[in-house]
Order: C-alpha cells, then structure tokens, then sequence
C-alpha cells in the first residue's frame, strides 16, 4: 500500500478507533479503499484534482452531496483537499450483467440524477461538454508530445462531424462515467458512486456511455431510450443518440490516451486505448463514415 495514502488517512482527525486500512482494487484514476474503525465501515478516495481531464474536487464534492440529498448516492462524511470520506455501503457492485438484470431501475435512477440533482446544487456548478472534451484533449496531446499526435486531426474532423448530428442538445445534471461497477446495490435498491466528471451535458451521453459501457444490442439500445423518455423512438432521436453514444467512445479513447502520459496507477492504459480507440472507429465507420 502507498505509504503517504496511508499516513493521509490515519492523519484526519474523523476516526474514533484505530483504524483498519485496506485498498480497494480496480479504481484507474484514484486509490480507494475500505476503512474499519471500530464496528463502522467506510469507503476513502484519495486524489487531487486532475486539471487534464478537467477534474475538479469542489465539484465532485458538490455533486456527491447533492446525490446524497436525493438518495442516490452514498453519504459524504469528510473531506479535504486529497481525501473524501463516505459511508460505506454494502452491497453487490455491478457488472454487465447486473445492468441488464436491472435495466428498469437503473433507468429511473440516471432520470431521477438528470432531473432531481439541480435542485440540491448550491453555488457553481460545471459544464461537462464532450465535445469540448475532446478539444481539450487534443491539445493537451499535442503539447505533450503524444505518441497518437498523427491521428488526432481525424479524430477531431470526426468529432465535429458528431457534434453536428447530435444537435441541437436538451441539458441535463448528468453523472458522465456509468461505468458498471459504479452502481452498487443493497436492500436499499441501487446506489451511484464516483461523481468526478459529474456536471451539466446532454442525457444522451450518459444513456450512450451506459450502453458502450455495457455492450447494449441495438434492440436493447431500443429500449433503454424508449423508457427513458417514455415514448416511441423516433430516427431521429435514435441517431443523435448514436453521434453522442460514439462521441463517447471518443472520449474515453483520449481519456486513456492522456493518462498514458500522467497517471501513476498500474494499469494497462495503452491496451485500454487500443480497444477504446478500435470501438470507436468500428462505431463511426458504420453510421457516419466520412467519404
């Protein structure tokens, strides 16, 4: 375990006990783990803010609290400027499958977090905008001398040509990275976790980003977005949809590239751009190919 982590946490005047502390695994941004103080349990993010993928504590903090108020997510009991403290909350972490199982619930949830987090928000808020995103990281890459320099004209040429089939937007408050293992559930019902990227965007990107995420067919697609909005698909919808779905994949494509050049975690992230990248690429070329 990193020993300045461990000497953060136990340095916090919070814990009534000695303390237990143990990492959590598969975080590939931050180090998290499982506290025992006592007869209580609680989850510890460790993490600055992350100026090159726009990350910004006060506004995960803020967008954490918010979920709590409107009981989707878990309770944040501490925090400074590296360290967040949650209640912790046990109960199965999803993967796939689990999403599918509960498609229904996890739909109300993501509408319940677009519509109902905006009334808890207080001060500044953030624009999660992917296509700024994308613009952001492009130019990061290029400054930082990135091995994908050749390829990053294509991608913003395809990024705009998205941009503009996705037009124009509805605005929503959206969580921005559903990724299955951010949902968890109990006898409670289901909770959502991690809410960096947390900010204002269309609702489009976090259905696309669930269904790239979990590997939606078409006729799932289908469904998740009938449900969502409560009536029959339109073409057109369905095809915004899909440029914000494959924006997406752009996204995260950079999203890895960048961290190729800054992250400290041990994780592959150049396979994960590689598959990224290779799921991006088979999604424009099918709907949008450019001749």
């Amino acid at each position: 375990m990193d020993k300045n982590n461990i000497a953060l946490i136990s340095s916090i005047k919070f814990w009534k006990h000695e303390i237990k502390i143990s990492p959590v695994e598969g975080g590939i941004t931050n180090k998290n783990y499982l506290i025992n103080d006592g007869p209580k349990k609680y989850f510890v993010r460790i993490g600055d803010d992350i100026p090159e993928h726009l990350v910004f504590r006060n506004n995960e903090i803020q967008a954490s609290n918010a979920a709590a108020k409107i009981g989707v997510g878990p309770e944040l009991l501490f925090h400074d400027k590296s360290i967040q403290v949650f209640d912790f909350i046990n109960g199965k972490t999803f993967n796939s499958n689990d999403i599918k199982n509960n498609l229904e619930e996890v739909t109300k949830l993501i509408k319940k977090v677009h519509v109902k987090i905006p009334d808890q928000l207080i001060g500044q808020s953030v624009i999660f905008w992917v296509f700024y995103v994308i613009k952001n990281y492009k130019n990061f890459l290029e400054r930082n001398k990135s091995s994908y320099i050749k390829i990053l004209p294509d991608l913003l040429e395809k990024s705009i040509k998205l941009e503009g089939i996705g037009s124009p937007f509805d605005i929503v408050f959206s969580h921005n990275d559903l990724l299955p293992a951010n949902f968890i559930k109990n006898k409670n019902g289901i909770w959502l976790i991690d809410w960096e990227y947390a900010g204002f965007n269309t609702p489009l990107f976090d259905l696309g980003g669930l269904a790239s995420n979990n590997e939606f067919t078409e006729k799932e697609e289908e469904g998740l977005l009938e449900n969502y909005f409560e009536k029959k698909l339109s073409s057109e919808l369905f095809i915004k949809y899909k440029a914000i779905k494959c924006a997406s994949l752009l996204r995260e494509t950079m999203w890895s590239m960048v961290s190729e050049i800054t992250s400290n975690i041990d994780f592959d992230y150049k396979s994960y751009t590689a598959d990224n990248l290779s799921k991006f690429n088979k999604a424009f070329n099918e709907e949008f190919k450019i001749n």
